[in-house]
């Protein structure tokens, strides 16, 4: 397995490497990148319907639609992102527990009481650290996910602040989580 850590901060760049790695490549990544302010929107989201427009404008932050499923995220300098670029046999690559597994051990490791969630995210005491999301490409699965270190949840929270149900479509919609920084 090769591990690449992206000198860039641009959130286009990172998101088109996942994308490049997953189906230009034959070989094992872990991919681990930092982004500058950024909302990523999974794949099957109205993006209207998660984001705040008025302040996402106003502060310049660029919205990046990613080719896996999941929910809206920000990201900023104070979020580590990890992808898991692997090859698997066919009915038996969306795993969401073993990806997370290391990521998991890391920081129990680190004396942090991390769990797996219901719904493929890491809690500490109940609080989400860690979103994840998964992209299957032929023989090949991108698992990726955020590790909330010291980010600004102040400015995700303006970011993702929506009027609910002012859109009425069949997109998928984020379920909004109680976060928390794993520094905290």
């Amino acid at each position: 397995m090769l591990i690449l850590d992206s000198p860039s901060t641009d959130p286009y760049f990172n998101s088109a490497a996942e994308e490049y790695l997953l189906k230009e490549t034959d070989e094992d990544f872990t991919f681990i990148y930092v982004n500058a302010p950024s909302i990523i929107i999974g794949k099957h989201q109205n993006a209207y319907a998660e984001i705040n427009l008025t302040y996402i404008l106003e502060n310049g932050i660029p919205v990046v639609r990613r080719i896996s499923g999941g929910g809206t995220v920000g990201h900023d300098p104070g979020n580590v992102n990890f992808s898991f670029i692997m090859n698997g046999k066919e009915g038996q690559l969306v795993n969401f527990r073993e990806y997370a597994t290391p990521v998991l051990n890391f920081l129990q490791n680190l004396m942090i009481r991390a769990e797996f969630g219901s719904r493929n995210e890491i809690l500490v005491e109940g609080k989400k650290i860690s979103g994840n999301a998964e992209h299957v490409y032929r023989k090949r699965v991108l698992h990726h996910g955020t590790l909330l270190f010291s980010s600004d949840l102040f400015a995700l929270e303006d970011a993702l602040r929506t009027e609910h149900g002012k859109y009425q479509d069949r997109a998928v919609q984020s379920i909004r989580s109680t976060v928390a920084n794993i520094l905290d």
